[in-house]
């Protein structure tokens, strides 16, 4: 079982302790700062309100239950459940194990006047899953039931699954028989096929195996107006691609049970390398080379001068010490950047693109040092679990990304960072940025920052706000999209304009319309 306030499992001792090292980071760039009071399990149960669903065999009303599926893992999120003033609980939670119950659940709510929420792993960090006050009665339909592996075709490597299979049961079922998916978000422990349709996300190797666009190749979505079923063809110029309609719906449009996914024999042989450049221009010059030249890797993410600071120091590790003293003494300093590349497949072509990264690395002035790949490696999903032990130091910590063309990356960074730090008013804020992404055209931005908590959970979210306000404003004024791979949710909904134009957000909601007439689905998510 999940963790009801917090990112893990109850059930082992994934705790992380907070390295001296990385408090000293924060204490001097931010300050001192005090940890706020939890709120307890028993005690935020009890403010869980009666329900307003007619009864339903399918539907659990218990408080336990409602609790664990009334928030994601965004920051407004985190500090709703430390606090236990979460406001808006769904008033059900039902858990079908097959489509002809999804149906059922959606019937029942359609002539009871009931809102619906799809629920995949909880991991959304946009709001995606938050009950919103209404007059209407919530339904949560959580579709961690239906993980199965349904069909495999070997001929055209299409899987068919059921949408709500979490990463690692996605792997396992593939792996058992040959195959993966190779989508491999850092949330991955946790959310589902589904969630990553419905959210147009990204996985960290999506150089070699694609987005999740590239890979959802059709399946069945159960609407308010019926069942919307897409066939999985290699390609068609029949008009709209209807797959495009269900990529990024969050919901709005209806519940995925079934997806074929385009899949991938297990390559032979994978490794992943760290590098370090001499500076930030250095590092994104090879970056946008790798993927210009084609060569192909599988993940190229490039930390700036700030976050490999961080991220050396707050690792705590005696390698440290020596690694910058040999950097040093190769001529790479105080503004060096590292890289993480993965190479993916055959023996064969791993050598030789090994061959072609270091041939490329050398030509922009970078550094080869193996054993950063494969730290990151054991720790790529790791970035979630740090959350609590900041938190119980007294720091928030939240991200930010976009994708922007290659012209306009350092200025969009810069704009992103800047505004980020002076947010609360001079100071108290540490941000760093990373590539997460690269692209022929461009790249993806992810921005961490840190900050202390505050006086009270009020001060804690009255910080939140500007600082999500300075960043989403930097990124539309930089012409970035608000989100690259976490969807819009309703924290990103007021900047999707700037994006998609108003036309474009009519159009998104005509097509909602058409699918979900009376607009049980999702309400106040996306548009």
């Amino acid at each position: 079982m999940k963790r009801w306030n917090s990112w893990g499992h109850e059930d082992k001792d994934e705790a992380q302790e907070l390295p001296a090292a990385a408090l000293a980071v924060l204490q001097e760039r931010v300050g001192q700062s005090t940890p706020l009071r939890d709120a307890s399990l028993p005690e935020v149960a009890a403010k869980v309100p009666a329900t307003r669903l007619p009864g339903h065999p399918l539907i659990k009303t218990d408080a336990d239950t409602r609790l664990r599926h009334a928030r994601g893992q965004s920051y407004p999120d985190w500090l709703a459940l430390r606090s236990g003033e979460i406001g808006d609980f769904p008033d059900g939670v039902a858990l079908p194990e097959s489509e002809a119950e999804v149906v059922e659940l959606l019937e029942f709510a359609a002539a009871n006047g009931i809102a619906v929420i799809p629920y995949g792993g909880g991991t959304s960090v946009v709001g995606h899953i938050n009950p919103a006050s209404s007059a209407a009665p919530v339904l949560t339909i959580a579709m961690s039931q239906m993980t199965k592996l349904v069909e495999l075709d070997r001929e055209s490597n299409i899987a068919t699954i059921e949408a709500g299979a979490p990463g690692p049961v996605v792997e396992a079922q593939l792996k058992e028989q040959g195959y993966t998916l190779g989508h491999l978000p850092q949330s991955w422990e946790f959310s589902t096929l589904g969630g990553w349709i419905a959210s147009r996300s990204s996985g960290q190797q999506s150089l070699r195996y694609g987005r999740i666009e590239q890979l959802f190749a059709g399946g069945r979505m159960i609407t308010p107006k019926g069942v919307l079923e897409i066939p999985a063809l290699p390609a068609s110029s029949a008009g709209p691609d209807l797959r495009e309609i269900v990529l990024g719906s969050e919901g709005r449009m209806g519940i995925l049970t079934q997806v074929k996914m385009r899949v991938t024999p297990l390559a032979e042989k994978e490794t992943f390398q760290g590098l370090f450049f001499p500076d930030w221009a250095a590092g994104v010059a090879a970056a946008k080379a790798l993927a210009q030249r084609r060569v192909g890797l599988s993940m190229v993410r490039l930390s700036n001068a700030v976050e490999t600071m961080s991220l050396l120091k707050m690792s705590g590790g005696e390698f440290i010490a020596p690694l910058e003293q040999y950097l040093q003494s190769q001529g790479i300093g105080d503004q060096k950047c590292m890289m993480v590349a993965g190479l993916t497949g055959s023996t064969v072509q791993v050598e030789r693109l090994t061959e072609d990264l270091s041939a490329i690395a050398k030509e922009f002035g970078g550094m080869p040092v193996p054993m950063l790949g494969e730290k990151w490696e054991h720790g790529r999903f790791s970035g979630p679990y740090l959350r609590e032990p900041l938190w119980l130091a007294g720091y928030g910590v939240d991200t930010m990304e976009t994708a922007v063309n290659w012209a306009d990356v350092d200025a969009t960074m810069a704009r992103m960072e800047s505004a980020i730090a002076g947010a609360l008013g001079g100071g108290g804020v540490h941000v760093y940025s990373h590539l997460s992404h690269i692209y022929g055209q461009g790249c993806s931005i992810y921005s961490t920052y840190a900050f202390p908590v505050g006086d009270d959970y009020s001060d804690a979210m009255a910080r939140w706000r500007k600082l999500k306000a300075a960043g989403a404003e930097a990124i539309t004024a930089s012409g970035g999209t608000i989100s690259h791979q976490h969807g819009v949710g309703v924290d990103h909904k007021p900047y999707l304009e700037a994006e998609k134009s108003a036309l474009g957000v009519e159009a998104i909601g005509a097509m909602a319309g058409v699918f979900d007439p009376a607009g049980m689905m999702n309400p106040g998510k996306l548009v």
